[in-house]
């Protein structure tokens, strides 16, 4: 993750220092934590909507329509996390590069079975989940309680998401 410019105002034209009530060392360890989250929750927004394009099936309209709901709210939690990386003072990634290095749900190759799609789902709900809570001792340790609350509202999504698609698989 590239540093954040954290430099003490000497009264120059510059931005001040952060000071938000969090040690520099905290911000970016919190930082890094919601940058892997952000990778992951991508890298799962690109599967999700891929698969959506392209499910096929008896359980084509149902899938469609969720797979689309899914996207749509990974979607637009990706600037709510970005933003909050953005004022903890660090630059959010945004190339498939970076979200490579930092994500841990696995692309898919090729296009799977419907029913294979939905378990492949829940297996990266699940991995984002795994990141939410490897970022909270670090967010509550720093006493970072917007951090830990936006955690705590993503990892709610994840895991009822997954318990969802898990449902189908019955």
């Amino acid at each position: 993750m590239a540093k954040g410019k954290n430099k003490s105002d000497d009264g120059g034209a510059g931005a001040p220092r952060i000071d938000i009530g969090i040690p520099d060392k905290d911000r970016e360890k919190i930082a890094h934590g919601l940058s892997r989250v952000l990778a992951d929750t991508y890298s799962l927004y690109l599967k999700t909507h891929n698969f959506h394009w392209n499910v096929e099936g008896p359980m084509f309209n149902t899938l469609h329509l969720m797979f689309m709901e899914q996207y749509t709210e990974l979607w637009n939690a990706l600037d709510t996390i970005a933003e909050r990386i953005r004022a903890l003072g660090y630059p959010a990634p945004g190339t498939y590069k970076a979200f490579a290095k930092l994500a841990s749900v696995e692309e898919t190759d090729g296009v799977p079975e419907a029913m294979e799609m939905v378990r492949l789902l829940v297996k990266g709900h699940e991995a984002v989940a795994r990141t939410v809570r490897d970022a909270f001792p670090v967010a509550d340790k720093g006493g970072d309680e917007s951090t830990v609350d936006l955690l705590t509202q993503r990892l709610q999504v994840h895991e009822k998401t997954a318990w969802m698609l898990r449902s189908l698989l019955k």
